[in-house]
């Protein structure tokens, strides 16, 4: 149990004569505020993805509506709103309505577990800057990372249309690939951690800043993977094959309009938001960070280191964005089953082979790293040669 629940739970007025009006008014008010910052959040971080890569690509982007074309997000949205709601013939009424919702709740539902502040007090009475701290706060992660997909799925299958169909097929080999990476990397976290409550992850990481992060503690390799297999869960660029354009039309949501396809299109921006919040949480610490002791500043101190953090993350999948090109579908599936899943399941082993014995901790860590090179070079020598023995063989326009 982390040190800011002991706090509440042990003197606090809020938990001290068990749940009363109180207590659901601080949860209620937490869950509105938490649910309008992610709003207005994605929101902005629309406005920043498309002004960046205008910037890169020596455009202006949007400068209408609003001051810098702050507002233009909010002018797409009202136009969205007022555009007809098409239904296909063949689609699944049901199956085809619900889809958007299964996509944008797992995301909010995750951020509920990020804590964004330490502890504050009102009057007599003290909360966390968290919305929840469940016991199974990781598992909890995990399993709204896995339910999420469904949403895509069902919106390619209900749409009763080939591309769409495709589109969802791609994202469920994607999330069942990089899935696995994920979850040994986060099981690496919940290792060196101890506990699956993400308040006590990040009180692990408090103080010695930086070098008691999870970054530099697992010897950045985890943090890595997740990173990886995180941009590939969001089907963000350079992973964005569920809804290629110059393959698929539009992927998953190409039957989707007005309403509908808003919402696909902000909960994939409110899942990168999010996911950029929990891998700050899991390897940079979440708000620890200097910051005075008690008064507003110490409040309001964490909750800037936060977003600062969160800050770098957002502008690195934007600038992926603008930078690389769409990996090819056997690429995508050699680089998660064949190199993130076997080197995240290796370092897991020598994390925990250092965890058992630290006395010799750092000669299994060296030579766990050693072998864990030679491996790689293996599997490329490997797969250079199978690519020169198809190299020999009569190509296509020849034999034409």
């Amino acid at each position: 149990m982390s040190a800011a629940q002991t706090l509440l739970l042990a003197g606090d007025p809020v938990f001290a004569d068990g749940v009363d009006g109180a207590v659901l008014l601080i949860v209620a008010v937490k869950v509105l505020v938490a649910f309008a910052v992610l709003m207005v959040s994605v929101l902005f971080m629309v406005w920043f993805e498309r002004k960046l890569v205008s910037d890169m690509q020596a455009r202006i982007g949007p400068n209408r509506a609003g001051p810098w074309g702050l507002l233009q997000t909010l002018a797409d949205g009202i136009k969205l709103f007022f555009k007809e709601d098409l239904l296909p013939d063949q689609a699944d009424r049901r199956v085809f309505r619900l889809a958007p919702y299964l996509s944008l709740v797992p995301a909010f539902l995750t951020f509920a577990i990020v804590p964004v502040g330490g502890v504050i007090h009102i009057g007599e009475r003290s909360t966390l800057l968290q919305v929840a701290d469940p016991p199974v706060g990781i598992l909890f992660l995990l399993a709204m990372s896995s339910v999420a997909v469904y949403g895509v799925m069902l919106a390619g299958w209900a749409s009763g249309s080939k591309y769409p169909l495709l589109g969802s097929v791609r994202a469920s080999a994607q999330m069942v690939s990089y899935e696995a990476a994920l979850g040994l990397s986060v099981a690496a976290v919940v290792l060196v951690s101890g506990s699956l409550l993400t308040s006590e992850i990040v009180a692990e990481q408090s103080g010695g800043l930086p070098f008691k992060w999870n970054m530099f503690r697992l010897g950045f390799v985890p943090f890595a993977i997740f990173c990886l297999a995180a941009t590939a869960e969001l089907n963000r660029p350079p992973f964005d094959l569920v809804e290629a354009e110059q393959e698929l039309v539009g992927g998953f949501h190409t039957e989707y309009s007005s309403l509908r396809f808003a919402l696909f299109f902000l909960a994939e921006f409110m899942s990168t938001v999010v996911m950029s919040a929990i891998i700050v949480t899991l390897f940079l610490g979440g708000p620890a960070g200097p910051a005075p002791d008690g008064g507003i500043l110490g409040a309001i101190v964490p909750i800037g280191w936060f977003l600062a953090k969160m800050f770098v993350f957002l502008f690195t999948y934007v600038w992926l964005r603008a930078t690389l090109p769409r990996f090819r579908y056997d690429q995508l599936m050699d680089l998660g089953w064949k190199r993130l899943i076997p080197l995240s399941l290796f370092w897991l082993l020598v994390l925990a082979g250092m965890r058992v014995d630290r006395k010799y901790g750092f000669a299994v860590f060296a030579g766990g790293a050693l072998l864990g090179l030679l491996l790689i070079r293996a599997l490329q020598i490997g797969r250079a040669t199978t690519e020169g023995e198809v190299g020999h063989a009569p190509a296509f326009e020849e034999t034409r």
